[in-house]
């Protein structure tokens, strides 16, 4: 069985308003483009920015919530992707993995009270963060966001968070998102883009026994790490390998870190497009990085570390 554990289902309003892309992905277009790849099933949750956010403030590059808005972050599209899903075939509803999409600053206790209006059917199977685009402290989690924590315990939910080393991301650190998790020992995470690279943070959720890394959108950050941008580690600081080779570099993370790197995609986002930036990529070569690895390797990082990081049961 392979699982891509990181897929983002709907659309992007703060994308699509500021021309950049991806901005949208439909299940549809995710079996049309991913359906034949070999991979059983996927992890997916709605885009990042949401409806609720003020659409002047989305045009102006602005992340805000009206005042005294009735509209509860994600609520709609927690609930659009629970109804595209529930309404899908019987084979492909059971390929779907579906988590909620949270904001760990903005009337946390009101998105909790949503997603407990969910069908009681609907199997919700952890929650996702991107504190970074939202402007929300993944520390929020300690604070006004616990009760998501809670949640995710009386739930046995896990959590997938986006993360960064950027000095000027201030929303989503991994010492950050690993003080939440070493703050939470019960609770099951996942950092996000293989920690951007960066050797001591990935030397640390493999030190730590309940968090994960994904290397989502791995070609392209490769091409960072190629090219020296600040989205990755600097070299100094930077997990050694040849990254002009992507396929190479995870398997050198598979074979460094066997029991902590989960394999995602980060589909649309495995290609990506603002005013400054380009960088292109597809499916198929996420998938093929994934194929080039051994087999008990490729195992490992597609399905045993994500079902255990899921909690499921695993695969005899």
């Amino acid at each position: 069985m392979k699982i891509d554990n990181h897929v983002h289902i709907g659309v992007d309003p703060l994308f699509y308003l500021q021309n950049w892309s991806p901005y949208a992905l439909d299940l549809e277009r995710l079996f049309n483009e991913a359906g034949d790849s070999g991979i059983d099933a996927w992890v997916v949750f709605p885009f990042v920015s949401y409806m609720a956010f003020d659409i002047e403030g989305l045009r102006q590059n602005r992340v805000e919530l009206p005042k005294n808005t009735p509209h509860v972050p994600y609520a709609f599209e927690n609930r659009r992707l629970c109804e595209d899903i529930m309404r899908s075939v019987p084979e492909r509803r059971r390929r779907l993995w579906p988590f909620l999409m949270a904001d760990p600053l903005r009337m946390p206790a009101a998105q909790v009270k949503e997603w407990e209006k969910l069908p009681a059917d609907y199997p919700v199977h952890g929650i996702k963060i991107q504190p970074t685009i939202l402007q929300s402290p993944i520390r929020s989690l300690l604070e006004e966001g616990s009760c998501m924590v809670e949640y995710a315990k009386a739930h046995d939910l896990p959590f997938l968070i986006h993360s960064s080393i950027a000095p000027d991301d201030i929303w989503s650190q991994c010492s950050d998102i690993l003080a939440v998790a070493e703050a939470n020992p019960n609770v099951r995470f996942i950092l996000a883009h293989s920690c951007r690279y960066h050797h001591e943070s990935l030397k640390r959720v493999a030190e730590m026994p309940n968090t994960w890394f994904d290397c989502s959108a791995h070609i392209i950050h490769c091409a960072c790490a190629v090219e020296n941008r600040a989205a990755v580690a600097i070299a100094e600081e930077r997990f050694p390998s040849d990254y002009n080779d992507p396929a190479r570099v995870l398997r050198d993370l598979a074979e460094a870190f066997p029991d902590s790197l989960i394999w995602g995609s980060d589909a649309p986002f495995y290609s990506y497009e603002d005013a400054k930036l380009q960088m292109r990529s597809s499916y198929r070569a996420e998938v093929a990085a994934l194929d080039a690895l051994p087999e008990p390797l490729r195992t490992k990082v597609s399905c045993r570390n994500t079902l255990e990081w899921l909690g499921k049961p695993a695969e005899k």
